[in-house]
């Protein structure tokens, strides 16, 4: 069994909490969370990987960002979540100095805080899972995710059905088929990110659940960019990876990663 301890560290005069899983390991992974998720993760999928890396000694620091969690203050979203990152990562390093190699995994908007500031937060690599490229404003899916759906749907004989019987809501397949006919604009957010990823220089691992929306608008996105970081695909739609086969394939996707370095 690791020890584990709970730590607190301030960060613009709020007090923030994190987890440290310790092991005398000289590469550690700092893992960030997105949205409202704690710092146990889905279903405590984070807390077990931590666990189980520290076994084989690796320490893994997580910790809950402003507003989440046991962490006070506002939680103003992952584009507010700099400093956040920068404070975790320096006090991992201050409670694990044997720690000369930092790796920093995220899935969806947690993995677009790293690509844009993990460097800044000394992470010699990164591992971005499912990365949000798509400005929160929309009350649609991304596109790329909307025309995977729709061409799904239209190639299915029970779509159709649903469709005659009014199972399949007109105005959603509509709105939906609108947007896919309207030429997308290039999002600022989506220009900030592609640009982040490529400039990691082959130290960015891609991870995706393969029928995801999120990961669908982030390959469809690379893709138009033209970038092609090495990239990881999970047969699975489930977000954050939770049924076992999943978390499975994740732990290995990064312990690949932690091996490399």
């Amino acid at each position: 069994m690791t020890a584990r301890r709970h730590i607190a560290f301030p960060v613009a005069e709020e007090m923030l909490f994190g987890t440290l899983d310790q092991a005398m390991g000289g590469t550690g992974l700092l893992i960030v969370t997105g949205g409202n998720e704690i710092r146990a993760g889905a279903h405590r999928g984070m807390a077990l990987l931590a666990r189980r890396l520290a076994t084989t000694g690796t320490p893994v620091f997580r910790y809950d960002r402003r507003g989440v969690g046991d962490s006070g203050g506002r939680n103003g979203g992952f584009e507010s979540a700099r400093e956040d990152l920068l404070a975790a990562a320096a006090i991992f390093r201050a409670n694990a100095p044997q720690v000369k190699r930092l790796v920093g995994f995220g899935n969806c908007d947690a993995a677009t805080c790293l690509a844009w500031w993990g460097r800044e937060a000394g992470c010699d690599a990164v591992i971005l899972a499912n990365p949000w490229v798509v400005e929160g404003s929309s009350t649609l899916p991304p596109r790329a995710a909307i025309k995977a759906h729709y061409l799904s749907q239209l190639r299915s004989p029970s779509a159709w059905k649903r469709i005659a019987t009014r199972g399949l809501s007109p105005r959603k397949l509509i709105a939906g088929l609108h947007r896919l006919a309207v030429p997308e604009i290039e999002e600022d957010l989506t220009t900030r990110t592609m640009r982040a990823i490529t400039d990691w220089h082959g130290d960015a691992t891609i991870i995706l659940a393969e029928s995801d929306g999120t990961a669908v608008a982030y390959a469809d996105a690379a893709r138009r960019a033209g970038i092609a970081p090495r990239t990881v695909t999970i047969p699975t739609g489930s977000h954050s990876f939770a049924r076992p086969e999943d978390g499975e394939a994740l732990e290995h996707a990064i312990r690949t990663v932690l091996s490399e370095l």
